[in-house]
């Protein structure tokens, strides 16, 4: 069954979980640096033990606002924190502190470019402050469970969508987009491999022309893009077989099992009553004013739309070119350097979306891990700038720069690739193929003009690919007249 069957609609939404990037957790002084041995930071503040009392960290609040600033959503001027009462092993306390009726961001919205080249507003229903839990470890404990109790309250903010997203991809720009914009804000580092950004995502289906909604799974905690498209695709996919195989889809939470590609039920869906939520009495309102909601609205860097649209304007970038760079922070701060070095914005573009993406998915890999960086590629590009390489072989000269055999100046060198710019030794390869083609010259003169592509082609691979191709064209019609 395809996941894109026209008999069905898909119904999404997400459930972001964004790391706030403070140096100390929500409701105590302990760090929340990643990767300490386990259990080195936590305090009892985190763990609840009797008497402690939390105190609220304002630079999350802070980072919680500006979020809200960023896409233009309400910010309450009072929100409160309430206990989620539930036991889990990493949650010692055994409740949760996390906001509920009254969250500190409301409705809000996100752009996202669908593959058509059409936008598409997504609504974001809320973001609220909540302690993130600890972590249980299945690994190396025979049988058993190990509790590390370092992540157990470090602010998470909880970004939760409106169910507006009718595809896995439309589900994965969404989720790109939020991860570009909590970067740029820097209120997250983003980095999904150590779990400071995640999701959970909320799939349901529903004959075409359906107005209400199906019955919602919940999968869990899915920690890269890639990930959700398939969770999303093969759960749209299993409650489509199961409904038209006459049964139902039963509300719970599943987990996505990247090695099966498979989802499975995990529990039954809890609901916000199951919870017990209650304000928390140790903690009072959060009171924000229109002065410092303007304060953090000034405070806002230039966000990528912004940012894509000045690469438009100012650098004479394309729409698809800035929009790929200015995605990734890391990827816009390459640009800016491989472009103040060689003063060519749109070569810079060029190269960076074509073969250096190329070689980046190829190895899944992101920009900061790249073998070449921006000053390495920025030399390189100088050197096809100046004549000393092809294009071509520019491209040869990256994949050894690529596998670590040194700089662009070095594997020219050590290969002997410097172009030809000799005419005299370029004009005697032209005339060396003119000769052993006459009658594909005589109809590159009667006006065949794709045979100048045969005629470039061969000088080239008569040179090696060192032959200045420009030259090479110049020559050819030199010799025609």
């Amino acid at each position: 069954m395809s996941a894109v069957d026209p008999n069905w609609e898909v119904v999404i939404g997400l459930e972001i979980h964004a790391q706030l990037a403070t140096k100390s957790k929500i409701f105590s002084g302990a760090s929340t640096a990643y990767g300490a041995e386990p259990n080195t930071q936590t305090s009892v503040v985190d763990i609840a033990l009797p008497g402690v009392l939390p105190v609220l960290n304002k630079e999350a609040v802070h980072m919680a606002v500006k979020f809200g600033m960023a896409i233009d959503a309400e910010v309450a001027d009072r929100s409160v924190f309430a206990r989620k009462n539930y036991f889990y092993p990493d949650l010692p306390k055994g409740y949760q502190i996390s906001q509920f009726d009254l969250p500190i961001v409301g409705m809000g919205h996100i752009n996202i470019e669908l593959e058509n080249g059409e936008r598409k507003t997504i609504g974001v229903t809320r973001a609220h402050l909540e302690e993130d839990a600890g972590k249980s470890l299945h690994e190396d404990y025979a049988g058993m469970t190990g509790i590390d109790l370092n992540r157990a309250g470090t602010p998470l903010l909880e970004i939760v969508s409106e169910p507006d997203m009718r595809s896995a991809k439309e589900a994965v720009a969404y989720m790109k987009k939020i991860h570009t914009l909590v970067q740029y804000i820097g209120i997250c580092d983003g980095n999904m491999q150590e779990g400071s950004f995640r999701c959970d995502a909320n799939v349901s289906v529903r004959p075409k022309g359906q107005e209400e909604f199906g019955t919602r799974a919940e999968l869990k905690n899915i920690n890269s893009f890639r990930f959700v498209e398939r969770a999303i695709n093969i759960e749209v996919e299993r409650q489509i077989d199961l409904i038209e195989d006459g049964g139902e889809v039963v509300q719970e939470t599943r987990l996505y099992d990247s090695v099966k590609n498979e989802t499975r039920s995990m529990r039954s869906k809890e609901e916000a009553n199951d919870y017990r939520y209650f304000p928390d009495p140790d903690l009072l309102p959060v009171i924000i004013t229109e002065e410092y909601r303007q304060q953090v609205r000034a405070e806002l860097p230039e966000l990528p739309e912004q940012k894509q649209q000045r690469y438009m304007d100012e650098l004479g970038l394309s729409a698809y070119d800035a929009g790929v760079i200015t995605s990734s922070l890391a990827l816009s701060s390459y640009l800016v350097t491989v472009y103040e070095k060689t003063g060519d914005a749109k070569l810079s573009a060029n190269w960076i979306t074509g073969e250096l993406s190329a070689r980046l998915n190829r190895e899944e890999i992101e920009i900061q891990n790249a073998s070449v960086d921006a000053d390495a590629l920025a030399q390189l590009l100088l050197r096809l700038k100046d004549n000393t390489i092809s294009g071509k072989i520019a491209k040869d000269v990256l994949d050894a720069m690529w596998n670590g055999e040194g700089s662009a100046d070095e594997v020219i060198e050590s290969k002997g690739l410097k172009q030809i710019t000799d005419t005299g030794a370029i004009e005697a390869f032209v005339e060396e193929v003119i000769a052993n083609n006459p009658s594909q010259f005589e109809e590159l003169k009667g006006g065949k003009e794709k045979m100048m592509g045969f005629f470039v082609g061969q000088v080239m691979k008569m040179s090696k690919g060192k032959a200045n191709p420009a030259q090479v064209n110049e020559l050819i019609r030199s010799k025609m007249k």
